[in-house]
């Protein structure tokens, strides 16, 4: 106990980790079998059987963000009582389950609405996965970084987190709009969503690298932004003129780091064209890293 009292860890602290950890095991798994319930499929059978690799990246992708959103719940600091923390736990937990959920249904209704994306990621289709997967961890980022800038637990702090959501959904979308163009531009109006049908993974790692970026860089919002909580208009304005100010930042940035860095070669043709992952997967990191370092600049 000497070791534990000498590193701040009191039993108090130990026994909220505990449920904490306890509470998010529990609320992880719950995560796994959501993935198989919501398209009517045994997971196991889908993982283990069929071996469907598109279903094990989906998979992974809703686990990752549902892990991601609870680290915006755990504080580590010492609550009111057990009692307390338990209720916040998993009031934040399921919370954040549900709206990765309804983030991941309004991008398939809205952003990606040329296919069936269950139906795909169970023909195995990985391009599809990839960019699901892409979308529930960007989903959890944007949920991670407005719960770390909210406050306790009452109605108006859920009402400022869906606020945030729901901006967050449209600048997602407008994303993916913006690409779909400049794919068609470059490809005599072929569309992006087909290519995706039609299994070009890099152009899919590609995409994911912009989604992660854009949610990686609304997280610099919560540093500008002032919480109040019953400030319901000016929350939604704020944050929706700060996404878009970051979305044109972002990828003026990224244009002109991947010029750079990948000066000589034709992107659009090794990626689009030739699918090559491993171009794909470059321009993912630098898309990535450039939005970390706005972030970190911001903080």
């Amino acid at each position: 106990m000497t070791l534990f009292q000498d590193l701040g860890l009191t039993q108090e602290l130990m026994s909220i980790l505990a449920i904490d950890l306890t509470i998010a095991v529990v609320l992880l798994t719950l995560m796994r079998y959501l993935q198989g319930w919501s398209v009517k499929v045994n997971s196991s059978a889908e993982l283990a059987e069929r071996d469907n690799f598109a279903f094990g990246i989906s998979t992974a992708g809703a686990i990752a963000a549902l892990g991601i959103v609870l680290t915006g719940a755990i504080t580590g600091e010492a609550a009111s009582s057990l009692a307390t923390e338990a209720i916040g736990m998993t009031s934040y937990g399921l919370f954040g389950l549900i709206l990765i959920k309804l983030g991941r249904f309004l991008h398939d209704k809205i952003a990606l609405n040329e296919f069936d994306k269950n139906a795909e990621i169970l023909k195995g289709n990985v391009s599809v996965a990839v960019v699901d997967a892409s979308v529930a961890i960007a989903t959890a980022i944007i949920i991670r970084s407005v719960l770390m800038w909210a406050e306790d637990i009452t109605l108006d702090t859920f009402i400022a987190i869906f606020s945030a959501f729901i901006v967050s959904q449209f600048i997602l979308v407008l994303l993916t709009r913006m690409r779909e163009n400049r794919y068609a531009k470059r490809n005599q109006d072929a569309s992006m969503q087909q290519a995706f049908v039609g299994g070009q993974t890099a152009l899919a790692i590609r995409h994911s690298g912009y989604l992660i970026a854009m949610a990686l860089s609304f997280n610099a919002a919560s540093h500008f932004i002032i919480y109040d909580p019953t400030a319901y208009l000016a929350n939604i304005i704020g944050w929706t003129a700060f996404s878009l100010i970051m979305l044109i930042v972002l990828s003026l940035l990224i244009t002109l780091v991947k010029a750079l860095v990948l000066a000589r070669i034709n992107l659009a043709q090794e990626v689009e064209q030739q699918h090559n992952i491993g171009i794909a997967a470059v321009e993912m990191a630098i898309s990535i890293a450039i939005a970390l370092i706005l972030t970190a600049l911001m903080a």
